[in-house]
């Protein structure tokens, strides 16, 4: 095929697209769900019960789960953390959360944004919060707020402690979305551990984020 000849098939397909493509806006359907519905199962499944879907599918994820009160969550993250030597942490993160760990803390951007080496240091792990998180799926998301911080933070470290409460738990993903204070911001949904698998399934963890996360529930 000569380039001129292409170049005529090409204008051809083009022309054939915009002919076919719709003059006039096209009305999309919002009629979704976007909230359980009241007097259903769905509605009922909520507060307590939520939390417990959100830790079947965590667990199913292989992340590890852990519940406290509020007033126990430095003694909580401790226990969690007394084998690493060193926590990052945005510059959102509670003080208090940490205020019983005996390890070495670095802030991120205190004085100066940590690098992808210094996140990259073995033994490291680094603690966030998140903006919410999805029962049904098993998903934190993290919308970069105060205590979650540069999605950096969460995807080059090999250990992620992540603090949920349990009034961040949402059923599904459109009561998920409408609660966050703004969804055009970049997102990141966490499903447990980053895990990927060949063509054969066999299953690699740690290729695109964090091999181990762990989940603190924070509340009744």
């Amino acid at each position: 095929m000569t380039k001129a000849s292409h170049g005529s098939a090409r204008d051809e397909v083009l022309a054939r697209i915009r002919a076919a493509r719709p003059t006039e806006p096209v009305p999309v359907p919002r009629e979704y769900r976007t909230a359980p519905v009241t007097g259903t199962r769905d509605d009922a499944q909520s507060g307590r019960d939520r939390v417990e879907l959100l830790i079947d599918r965590l667990v199913d994820y292989r992340a590890t789960v852990r519940r406290c009160e509020p007033d126990g969550v430095a003694d909580a993250l401790a226990e969690l953390l007394g084998e690493v030597p060193t926590v990052v942490v945005p510059e959102g993160v509670p003080a208090g959360w940490l205020s019983t760990y005996p390890g070495g803390i670095r802030r991120d951007g205190d004085p100066d944004p940590l690098t992808v080496a210094d996140l990259d240091a073995p033994g490291l792990a680094v603690l966030t919060g998140c903006a919410v998180a999805i029962a049904e799926t098993g998903t934190l998301i993290l919308d970069g707020g105060p205590d979650q911080g540069r999605r950096l933070l969460t995807l080059v470290p090999d250990h992620h402690v992540c603090v949920v409460r349990t009034d961040q738990v949402a059923g599904g993903l459109p009561e998920a979305l409408a609660r966050l204070a703004d969804p055009t911001r970049p997102l990141t949904l966490v499903s447990g551990p980053s895990a990927t698998s060949d063509i054969e399934l066999d299953r690699v963890e740690g290729v695109h984020g964090p091999r181990r996360l762990e989940v603190l529930i924070v509340g009744g």
